[in-house]
């Protein structure tokens, strides 16, 4: 399969946590955003594809691969989460990605 970069980032992740690194820096001049991303992508293509969607210039990414978790389905029978690949971007302080348009 051809890799797109519009099609190596997925979604970006809106959680409590993915919120707090986007908008609070941690006392420093960064802005972290968090992206689901998919399994084959690297920092690389990664950095290129935020570059060309959203304009911006990352500074940094950083990979992670996201393991499946243990969850009970109805009347006892249990079964598995998917697991997937997340990337978290690193911003300059001044740049900003408009996630929630």
């Amino acid at each position: 399969m051809e890799k797109n970069i519009y099609s190596l980032i997925i979604e970006p992740i809106l959680t409590e946590k993915s919120n707090l690194l986007r908008t609070e820096p941690r006392n420093t001049e960064k802005r972290y955003y968090v992206f689901r991303v998919r399994q084959d992508a690297n920092k690389t293509e990664i950095k290129k594809a935020i570059e060309k969607i959203y304009n911006v210039k990352p500074i940094d990414c950083k990979i992670m691969n996201v393991k499946p978790r243990k969850k009970n389905r109805r009347m006892s029978k249990s079964g598995y989460t998917r697991s997937y690949k997340k990337a978290i971007v690193v911003l300059d302080g001044k740049e900003k990605i408009d996630i929630l348009k």
